[in-house]
C-alpha cells in the first residue's frame, strides 16, 4: 500500500533503497524551495558556500545590506541544522518512531507560512521580505539537510549540489580511462563506481527538476506555489502515526 511505502521513508529501521528514496523526494522540494527564494528575493538560500563569499565581498566593499543577509542566511541555516540535531537526537534518547517525523513536520509549517504569508511581507518593504525570507529558508535549509545527514549517515545531501557534481565528474574520469597495460603488474584497474554515479545522478537530477518547478510555480503562482511542498513534506512526516497494515494471512 502507498502508506505503507511511505512509512518506510521515515521508519527508524534504515535502509539503503528508502535511504535514496527519500533522498531523491528531498533535494526535489530543496531545489523548488531554492528556486522560489531567489526569485522571491534574489538570493539562493542553500549555497552557504556562496554566502561565505558574498559575506567577505560585502565586509570588504562596505555593502551593509548584503552583510546583514549574509550573517542572517549563515545564522538561520546553522540554527536549523542544530534544531534538527537536537529534535533526532531527543527522539531517539525517547526511543520514538518519530525522530525523522519531527524535522519533516517543522519544515512543512516553515514551508506553509512562507506560502501564505509571503505576499503580506512584501507590505512590509523590500528589506524586510528579503531577511525574513531569507531567514526562514536558510532555516528550512540547513533543518533537512542535517537531517538526510543523519539519516543515510553523512551519504546522502539534499540542499547543495556541488559535491555530487563533483562526483559524477570523478566517475566518469574513471569510466573514461583506458586501462592499458601497466609497467606494474600489481597496479589496480581504475574502475568507476556505478552505484554512486547513480546515486549523485538522481539525486542532481530530482533537485534540477524539483529548481524548475519551483521558478516555474514562483512565476505563475507567486508564494503559494510552496503549498504543495509543505503538504508533501506534512504527508510524510504524519504516516508515522497511521497504523501498519495487518499482515496477509495464507490460507
Amino acid at each position: 500500500m502507498p502508506v505503507d511505502y511511505l512509512r518506510t521513508l521515515t521508519a527508524p529501521e534504515r535502509t539503503r533503497r528508502s535511504n535514496i528514496h527519500l533522498g531523491i523526494s528531498l533535494a526535489f522540494i530543496a531545489g523548488a524551495t531554492n528556486a522560489g527564494g531567489f526569485l522571491a528575493v534574489g538570493q539562493y538560500t542553500s549555497h552557504m558556500t556562496g554566502m561565505v563569499s558574498s559575506f567577505a565581498d560585502a565586509l570588504v566593499m562596505g555593502d551593509s545590506s548584503l552583510l546583514k543577509a549574509c550573517v542572517v542566511a549563515m545564522v538561520a541555516f546553522i540554527t536549523g541544522a542544530a534544531t534538527c540535531a537536537i529534535m533526532i537526537n531527543w527522539a531517539r534518547r525517547q526511543k520514538s518512531r518519530h525522530e525523522y517525523s519531527m524535522p519533516l513536520l517543522v519544515e512543512a509549517l516553515l514551508l506553509l507560512a512562507f506560502g501564505l504569508l509571503g505576499d503580506d511581507f512584501n507590505d512590509h518593504g523590500f528589506s524586510a521580505t528579503v531577511y525574513w525570507t531569507v531567514a526562514l529558508l536558510s532555516f528550512v535549509m540547513g533543518l533537512q539537510n542535517a537531517m538526510i545527514t543523519k539519516v543515510s549517515n553523512a551519504e546522502i545531501r539534499t540542499t547543495h549540489v556541488t559535491g555530487m557534481v563533483t562526483d559524477i565528474g570523478i566517475e566518469i574520469g574513471k569510466l573514461l580511462y583506458w586501462n592499458r597495460s601497466s609497467p606494474y603488474p600489481d597496479a589496480p584497474q581504475v574502475q568507476v563506481n556505478w552505484t554512486r554515479l547513480g546515486l549523485h545522478s538522481l539525486l542532481v537530477g530530482s533537485f534540477s527538476i524539483g529548481a524548475m518547478m519551483g521558478a516555474f510555480g514562483f512565476k505563475y503562482v507567486g508564494y503559494a506555489a510552496t503549498v504543495p511542498l509543505a503538504i508533501a513534506l506534512a504527508v510524510l512526516s504524519s504516516v508515522q502515526f497511521i497504523p501498519a497494515s495487518p499482515p496477509k494471512l495464507i490460507e
